[in-house]
């Protein structure tokens, strides 16, 4: 699993390269705009409305479709995917149909404070992004698919075509037509899907048009997806109160908590989705065949993985979020004020980095045991603290109080999960893990001192760019000396197990 985790790393590493140069080019074409903000919206609309279906899919279906596997053959699973993908089709015809009549109303929801041009705008963009909804129910079925087959490479390199062909619209929209910013955003979804189905096809998967609401295997299907549906729902009303909340904080609130939070992403979709990925195919086999100890292994791993990796990322991310904002946004219509406002925004996200860390794993863990139950009541605690603290704090720290308040929750609900999956499976060696993470927080405070002062001491003969690269890079092996040093146990397990897997090799 590390072997295979390190990979997708990797992959997802170059795949966030695009991804950020996609938000770099909007930020040097548009900067913290109506037109920058009209955009994020349009392409956030797809993803609410069929996002909250899309994370319930992947996360029911992977352990269902073992679970029909194991008990009725592969040739059943298959049947029941075909089945699965029609029921998904009529569904999103539905939502876009419905999305198309109701447009405007649907983007007031989400951006109360639009009106004039920037509300125009983003019904236009967003009559055009609705379709992508069909390519993203696909996409999310075949990701699925191939990681039950042990194929975790494919749906890593999907984002690379994505971003790519993203952000060629993006400079080609600012060269002719601004409508091409939606148009590139489908195009894109579809490059995905085009990548996918080679690797599909060589699975030896057929898809044949089957369609059948009363299959049991899709009802069990929609009751394990029914509480996980009502938990993601709870998490996309965060995102919606959150930028409800920007548009009318600031103009380009939006946008600078976009900025924000793509950085704080990167993180996430480098260390934790890479594990998550790996983790959750391998603990709902371990799931359905009862392999407590096997789950409760690679669950401590997991953890550990998380506090070693995602830690000091956020003590780096909180001393350099300034200079870090400027040299990857600090540039064309991003002035001074949109720094600003995204370091700050990014200072605040970045305190909850581990807690979504955690939170992401513990669902996962809690999925794979086919309790959908508990993630669910965990996000609707989240969902009403993140509320109250988004209307206290953004009072006080505007656009960053927003930020800070989505930490918090994040903090919180993941602390609740931990105290509920060991009523649910026991001792998971919390203690051991507890102490792990007070020492790679202590080695992490240390690197971010280094970080801060060699950062300020470069600045004063180099340029901000050089100077920032060569300070992570001391972070890091001052980190890793500091972590060696202390010896902590979780952390050398993992090591050996990846320096045998390397001799192996």
């Amino acid at each position: 699993m590390n072997k295979t985790a390190a990979l997708i790393m990797l992959i997802t590493i170059v795949s966030q390269i695009f991804g950020f140069g996609r938000e770099i080019a909007l930020s040097f074409l548009y900067g913290t705009s109506s037109t920058s903000d009209a955009y994020l919206i349009s392409t956030t609309i797809p993803g609410v409305l069929f996002g909250i279906i899309t994370a319930g899919l992947v996360a029911g279906y992977i352990p269902m479709y073992s679970k029909v596997a194991k008990e009725d053959g592969e040739s059943e699973a298959n049947k029941f995917t075909n089945n699965l993908i029609s029921i998904l089709l009529v569904i999103c015809s539905a939502i876009v149909l419905i999305g198309l009549i109701f447009t405007e109303q649907i983007v007031k929801v989400f951006a109360y404070g639009f009106e004039g041009e920037t509300l125009n705008l983003a019904v236009k963009f967003t009559k055009i992004s609705l379709f992508a909804i069909y390519l993203s129910a696909m996409i999310s079925i075949f990701t699925g698919y191939l990681q039950i087959k042990n194929n975790y490479i494919i749906p890593a390199l999907v984002g690379i075509p994505f971003n790519f062909i993203v952000v060629l619209s993006i400079v080609l929209s600012h060269k002719t037509n601004t409508m091409a910013l939606p148009l590139g955003f489908v195009i894109a979804s579809v490059s995905q899907l085009i990548l996918m189905i080679p690797y599909i096809r060589k699975s030896k998967y057929r898809y044949k048009f089957k369609i059948d609401f009363k299959d049991k295997n899709i009802k069990n299907l929609a009751y394990i997806m029914l509480p996980i549906i009502l938990g993601i729902s709870v998490n996309q009303i965060n995102v919606l109160i959150d930028r409800t909340l920007a548009s009318q904080l600031a103009v380009g609130g939006i946008s600078a908590l976009n900025y924000a939070n793509r950085l704080n992403g990167f993180v996430q979709g480098i260390f934790v989705m890479s594990i998550t990925s790996v983790l959750y195919p391998n603990t709902s086999k371990m799931a359905a065949e009862n392999n407590m100890n096997g789950l409760k292994s690679a669950l401590s791993r997991a953890i550990t993985g998380i506090n070693l990796l995602v830690i000091p990322a956020t003590l780096g991310a909180i001393v350099l979020a300034e200079p870090i904002v400027t040299v990857l946004f600090g540039r064309g219509e991003f002035d001074i004020q949109a720094t600003a406002m995204t370091s700050n925004a990014l200072i605040f996200y970045s305190i909850g980095m581990v807690g979504f860390g955690f939170r992401e794993i513990l669902s996962r863990t809690f999925y794979s045991l086919q309790d959908t139950k508990t993630p669910m009541i965990n996000a609707a605690i989240g969902m009403f603290m993140n509320i109250i603290l988004n209307i206290i704090l953004s009072r006080f720290l505007g656009i960053g109080g927003l930020a800070l308040a989505t930490s918090i929750s994040a903090i919180f609900t993941s602390g609740l999960m931990f105290i509920s999956l060991k009523r649910k499976i026991g001792s998971y060696g919390l203690k051991q893990l507890s102490i792990s993470f007070i020492k790679i927080l202590c080695a992490s405070l240390l690197m971010g001192v280094i970080v801060k002062l060699s950062f300020n001491y470069l600045t004063s003969t180099i340029s901000n760019i050089t100077s920032l690269f060569i300070a992570i890079g001391v972070g890091a092996v001052s980190y890793f000396v500091i972590v060696n040093f202390m010896r902590i146990e979780d952390v050398n397990t993992i090591v050996k197990a990846f320096k045998r897997k390397l001799v192996r090799k």
